[in-house]
């Protein structure tokens, strides 16, 4: 399912047709089910991979199942195909990971999906090069009391991603992913003195000689003790898909496990993966990768029923 209407760079080769949005997310479940009978699969995950798709606003058609299978019968420019995705998945009780920053899981209709039908969902967008970077360095430069005024964030890339990205609209999308990370962890409102007038800019652009490859640049200004300027320079050569495929077989593996464990709804342990982690409602995402990985860490423990991780260190030594 593919609609230059929401990922405007590209062509689809292969695209279903339907009268509805209705009726394509009837032709995705009736594939999936002949693909599970063929395959012989009793156990399914699905994974959102694809382009990131235009900036979506939440609308009230997303705030009740009712009211999103109608949307999908009107074909409602509020139903993106990756809802659909999300939408076929759910409604056949498969555990959905969205691995780009577009609103699907986080809208309230799909949440409520995943709780009725027991499902594990979790997003969003795979945490894989410069964002990975931020949530190493910005909590160690916290932990150590060390201000920030600005961060400029810039990106090279080429395949098919940095050409969708290069649609401003594509762009926002991913735009909001990125910029939410930093604010998160400093806690500006906490520690106004050091991050509070922080100015955090980020910018991708395309450049197709460099394929699959990404290079990400940082420049950090940052502010030590009597209140001296430095300087951090980050230059990161990646790439793109051999971050990321560790990334998704790891989520595949955890909410598969999830579900067998019978967890259901957003799996706010993964966090450890996501750009912008989805949480309860009303709930401030972690993006303190150590953090993040203690959570993920311990909930596998708890599974486990095995003791939970504190690193007090006390059991090593003689109490008085």
């Amino acid at each position: 399912m593919f609609s230059t209407e929401y990922v405007k760079k590209l062509d689809g080769t292969h695209v279903k047709k339907a009268d509805s949005k209705w009726d394509l997310a009837q032709q995705l479940m009736d594939d999936i089910r002949k693909f599970a009978e063929e395959k012989q699969i009793s156990r399914m995950v699905m994974a959102w991979a694809a382009s990131t798709e235009v900036y979506l606003e939440a609308d009230p058609v997303h705030w009740t199942i009712d009211s999103f299978e109608q949307a999908m019968k009107d074909n409602h420019p509020a139903i993106a195909p990756s809802m659909i995705y999300a939408y076929a998945s759910l409604k056949l009780g498969i555990p959905f990971v969205n691995g780009a920053p577009n609103l699907n899981l986080e809208i309230p209709a799909l949440r409520e999906l995943a709780v009725i039908n027991k499902v594990p969902v979790g997003g969003k967008d795979f945490k894989t090069g410069q964002t990975l970077m931020k949530t190493i360095i910005a909590p160690g430069l916290k932990a150590r009391m060390i201000g920030v005024n600005g961060w400029f964030s810039t990106n090279i890339l080429g395949n098919r991603d940095g050409e969708v990205l290069d649609d401003p609209e594509s762009f926002k999308t991913k735009e909001v992913s990125k910029l939410s990370v930093l604010e998160s962890i400093l806690e500006q409102d906490k520690y106004p003195e050091l991050y509070e007038d922080l100015y955090h800019k980020v910018r991708i652009n395309y450049y197709p000689p460099r394929g699959d490859n990404k290079e990400s640049w940082d420049n950090i200004d940052i502010v030590g003790w009597l209140g001296y300027p430095m300087q951090i320079k980050i230059n990161f050569l990646c790439r793109d898909s051999i971050l990321a495929a560790p990334v998704l077989l790891d989520l595949v593996l955890f909410i598969d496990l999830a579900q067998r464990c019978e967890m259901f709804g957003v799996q706010e342990w993964l966090s450890f993966f996501w750009k912008s982690p989805m949480t309860a409602p009303g709930l401030q995402p972690e993006n303190d990768l150590f953090i993040q990985q203690t959570k993920l860490k311990n909930t596998l423990r708890y599974m486990m029923k095995e003791d939970m991780i504190t690193h007090l260190g006390l059991e090593y030594y003689d109490q008085m």
